[in-house]
């Protein structure tokens, strides 16, 4: 049987029912999915931009094979590394998978850590202009010639408000702020207005909005020693072995999404850095320390914007993650919410 669904919109259909469980990096979000599965028939749509990509399992670190199998998981492995998988085809994926698992009497389970993603689905897609390739490789050339200090000051000229919230060094933020300047004559800020506007309407409105559970440390001491165990368990696994296997492609480049994913990107970097050096895959002795710690720092610095993205999310129910007992807490608020799912 089935949960009787949320309050209809006024002016679009409501999607069925569905929880929606969202947190930093390593806060756990895995294993909590995995024991909602366990109480409920659910099936788990993934909300993650790193986990569409085949061919990229450690570093993500994906869901186990048993874990695959334990649960039906969508939206893992669906894109060739290559292909870029957009926030506006998340929506339209996961709305038609929501669709799709309660129509066979199943909860719908969102689980991730990419924010843009859950506000997309949850708030809509602005009318922000669409990437491009040419604008983009123009201000990576710009960036070559003056550093991206100068077009950070470029950009705090045309658009202050996002330039007061971006570090000079932010080169992927700048360029795509940047980028919706040179392509739409508007600063980013006035499109993420726009979309507050839209969702400060839907709330005028009494829209529904889905349960979402936030998994959130209270001690980031405790997030950060446990970013750095999974990082050294992924080195262990054969982390760097996969990176290897993606560049002899010879197909994909650092510029792609995926590559900029957290921890490849500071791989890809190291290799490069060899080859100049002329070496043929081998770090000199200092060197695997020094990449760690730079890809522990990196998602560190993922985590905490996670966070701010949650702390956005005024819906969100908080589940301290750190908490020994933070597996009962989500069971408990999703049996509050969705207890008559059986």
């Amino acid at each position: 049987m089935s949960v009787s669904p949320a309050p209809a919109q006024s002016d679009s259909p409501q999607l069925p029912y569905y929880i929606a469980l969202a947190g930093p990096t390593a806060s756990g979000k895995t294993a909590a999915a995995l024991a909602i599965a366990r109480h409920y028939p659910a099936e788990i749509i993934s909300v993650d931009s790193a986990l569409v990509y085949r061919g990229m399992d450690i570093g993500t670190a994906k869901p186990s094979a048993d874990e695959l199998a334990a649960t039906k998981h969508h939206l893992i492995d669906i894109r060739d590394p290559l292909k870029a998988f957009s926030a506006a085809e998340f929506v339209l994926d996961a709305r038609r998978l929501i669709d799709d698992i309660s129509a066979r009497g199943k909860l719908p389970l969102l689980v991730g850590g990419t924010m843009l993603y859950f506000k997309a689905l949850f708030d809509g897609l602005d009318d922000m202009p669409k990437a491009d390739a040419a604008v983009r490789a123009l201000l990576a050339l710009e960036a070559a010639e003056k550093g991206w200090p100068a077009l950070h000051e470029a950009l705090a000229r045309v658009d202050p408000v996002t330039a007061a919230r971006l570090e000079p060094n932010d080169s992927q933020r700048i360029s795509r702020a940047l980028e919706v300047f040179k392509l739409s004559g508007q600063p980013l800020s006035f499109f993420h207005q726009q979309n507050a506007s839209k969702t400060t309407a839907a709330s005028d409105r009494a829209v529904s909005t889905p349960t979402l559970i936030s998994l959130e440390p209270a001690d980031r001491a405790w997030l950060h020693r446990r970013i750095a165990q999974r990082f050294d368990a992924m080195l262990a696994a054969g982390f760097l072995d996969e990176v290897k296997a993606l560049r002899a492609r010879g197909d994909l480049n650092p510029d792609l999404p995926s590559m900029r994913c957290v921890g490849y990107r500071q791989a890809w970097e190291a290799f490069d850095a060899q080859a100049a050096r002329g070496r043929d895959g081998t770090f000199a002795p200092r060197e695997p320390n020094e990449l760690r710690d730079k890809c522990v720092f990196a998602t560190r610095q993922l985590a905490k914007r996670q966070i701010t993205w949650l702390r956005s999310m005024a819906q969100r129910q908080i589940v301290a993650c750190d908490a020994p007992d933070a597996l009962e807490q989500v069971l408990a608020l999703v049996k509050l919410h969705a207890g008559s799912f059986r």
